[in-house]
């Protein structure tokens, strides 16, 4: 049982470090990204390759393939100098379906078959599973949140949000769109790049399917649930939309309509996430401070 609780947990701390990244992109630089698992199957197969055809080990993989994703991130994110809002919507979910493609028909990333035997990364002579591998989750998804503390409050924080809420008026202030918007995309990315590489030494076998559109609309809708443009909110959708197909497993089948629904009530009924800026919670938080 303790096995399961940590193969569940871990899950839960793999998507939520995907999805903060997602929120750089989404909740504080106001990019639309509809195909964020791209950047998270790019991660997964680049520390794929770079273990079982490199020979490298997980600690050498692990920056490499973050690296080598943001930098894709950033070549990918150029389209959005572009195009915005709907457009742009449509251009991530191409990406996506793209980058998927790639995966499936190009033989060098193994195809339908996709890549197996990835090593579970070893610490001291010891295999780091289970708990322990729950612990490098936890670390790694702290890093990110302190990372992500920082950047909202430094000056490249503030001009990424300020395009996000009036791209015409910071581009009269003199803050580069061109400049923050990549900036957006490339540190989104490699989060999810990040993620992709616990996922895949994780579960030691990825496919094309683990990546596909399904689940950036998972990914999405844990950034939006636990509020977009709030550092703790992608954590909290994670924790939620992570836990209820394990609640009501009955009705794993029905997961995708369990998304949503609920994306569906909190754009109704609380449309800036449950810890969103100006959201109920955050309002009685801030009520508590004073």
């Amino acid at each position: 049982m303790g096995g399961y609780f940590s193969t569940v947990a871990i899950m839960i701390g793999i998507y939520a470090l995907v999805a903060s990244g997602l929120n750089i992109i989404v909740g504080f630089a106001g990019q639309i990204s509809l195909g964020h698992a791209a950047f998270f199957g790019i991660g997964a197969y680049s520390t794929a390759l770079l273990c079982t055809k490199a020979g490298l080990s997980f600690w050498w993989s692990l920056p490499l393939a973050t690296l080598i994703t943001g930098m894709i991130g950033a070549l990918l994110g150029i389209p959005s100098l572009r195009v915005r809002d709907d457009f742009l919507a449509i251009t991530t979910i191409g990406i996506n379906f793209i980058v998927r493609s790639i995966f499936l028909y190009v033989p060098f990333f193994g195809g339908a078959l996709g890549i197996g035997g990835i090593p579970t990364p070893i610490l001291f002579a010891t295999k780091l599973r289970g708990q322990y591998y729950l612990a490098l989750v936890a670390v790694l998804l702290a890093l990110v949140t302190w990372f992500t503390f920082l950047f909202v409050r430094t000056w490249t924080g503030l001009a990424t949000e300020a395009i996000r809420e009036e791209e015409t008026a910071a581009g009269a202030m003199g803050i580069s769109h061109v400049r923050f918007k990549i900036l957006a995309f490339t540190i989104g990315s490699a989060m999810a790049g990040l993620g992709g590489v616990l996922y895949a030494h994780f579960v030691n076998f990825i496919s094309p399917d683990d990546f596909g559109f399904p689940v950036s609309i998972m990914l999405l809708s844990m950034a939006v649930l636990g509020g977009m443009g709030s550092i703790w909110g992608p954590i909290l959708g994670a924790i939620v939309l992570g836990s209820l197909p394990e609640l009501f497993r009955p009705l794993v089948q029905y997961r995708m309509f369990l998304y949503g629904a609920a994306l569906l009530l909190v754009i109704r009924f609380q449309p800036q996430g449950i810890l969103g800026e100006g959201s109920v919670l955050s309002r009685l938080v801030s009520r508590r401070r004073q």
